[in-house]
């Protein structure tokens, strides 16, 4: 499930992205993280950097388990730690604005659950965004969530020190083969196919508003509505969903659609990206009265199958994140739609760091200006 959590205030639309310019980076201002350990992540290293132009110089090497889930003192000794020294002493501090993990880097940090402002289990991924203000000098709490800063901000570049978080994505999938193939249609993805955008029913509160919310700020003639209480399936030329996932009486696992290159995703699923493992064949999501075909603890849908279907990106969460601390829609797809890249779209839309998001991609993809 996904519980409600905090309520929000009201907020406004502004004239989306009006007179503003977008700032394109480059392999520059990517850290690749490589777990030296892992075969996988290795392979995924050495496919992604020359695609991207990475220096050689931003690729930091770690030496660690390549456990999903692991403990606090390990993620501080073998991530937070190497990480922090590859930013140093390669004077990377601050021209680094995306760290890129890889499948085999651990993916969550173990710790007591809880509400917003107690929980301290996160993902290795979102405590990650707010290294860049413990390197300069603020104290991070571990219980709860963090606002986002960069939260909401329509018309703002993304530039340090003016926005003092290191935007953190995953190259991480089922399987290296799934991996390189996102990688591949990020660098072919192109402004162009429909937006699918799916609510739980007519009545299901907030989440419906944003999705609403997203539909309006999209062009008319490329947006798929639907308000019914099940999923649109096989639908065609698809760059980008928004839905409750399984949360909304999925009944098929894989949605059946044609993504086009740069295809996003996001849905407001609490453990989706619980775990990158495969699970059996013939498994479904199912309710959580049904505890006998739960997989990886939950009855939940999982992120990595969009990517096995096809999708270029996806977002999801490592534990709950209450609905305020999933993805906004509403910010997400305009925001990707027009021209900013994967990175910068999903932050705009996350209203809580050192939390339980995840987001899985490339983070220089970008459709390009409409």
């Amino acid at each position: 499930m996904v519980s409600a959590g905090l309520a929000r205030p009201g907020f406004w639309f502004s004239a989306l992205f009006a007179a503003a310019g977008l700032w394109a980076q480059s392999g520059e201002n990517v850290l690749l993280v490589v777990n030296r350990r892992d075969a996988g992540s290795r392979e995924i290293g050495n496919y992604y950097r020359p695609r991207r132009s990475v220096p050689v110089k931003n690729v930091c090497y770690l030496d660690t388990t390549s456990d999903e889930e692991i403990e606090w003192g390990t993620y501080v000794r073998e991530v937070e730690q190497p990480i922090t020294r590859c930013l140093e002493q390669g004077g990377l501090k601050e021209s680094i604005l995306y760290i890129v993990l890889t499948k085999g880097v651990p993916l969550k940090v173990d710790g007591s659950g809880g509400s917003i402002r107690a929980a301290e289990h996160a993902s290795v991924d979102s405590e990650l965004t707010v290294l860049y203000g413990k390197l300069h000098g603020a104290e991070v709490i571990r219980a709860g969530g963090i606002p986002n800063p960069y939260f909401m901000k329509r018309d703002m570049p993304f530039r340090h020190p003016a926005v003092p978080i290191y935007m953190v994505t995953r190259l991480a999938a089922f399987s290296v083969t799934d991996v390189k193939a996102m990688i591949d249609r990020a660098l072919a993805a192109s402004n162009r196919g429909k937006f699918v955008i799916d609510l739980n029913g007519p009545n299901n509160g907030e989440g419906n508003n944003w999705l609403r919310n997203a539909a309006m700020l999209l062009p008319p003639d490329r947006v798929l509505l639907d308000e019914t209480a099940g999923q649109p399936l096989h639908v065609k030329d698809v760059i980008a969903y928004a839905s409750w996932g399984s949360n909304d009486g999925r009944i098929a696992r894989l949605l059946g659609y044609s993504w086009l290159p740069g295809a996003v995703a996001t849905e407001f699923v609490s453990t989706n990206a619980r775990t990158f493992q495969r699970p059996p064949a013939g498994w479904l999501p199912t309710t959580w009265e049904d505890r006998a075909h739960f997989f990886a603890g939950t009855p939940q849908g999982l992120s990595a199958d969009y990517l096995f279907e096809g999708a270029t990106a996806v977002t999801g969460n490592t534990y709950e994140p209450y609905l305020v601390g999933c993805a906004r829609p509403d910010y997400l797809l305009p925001a990707y739609y027009q021209g900013r890249n994967l990175a910068e779209s999903y932050y705009m839309s996350i209203a809580l760091l050192s939390w339980q998001g995840v987001v899985l991609g490339d983070p220089l993809c970008s459709l390009g200006k409409p």
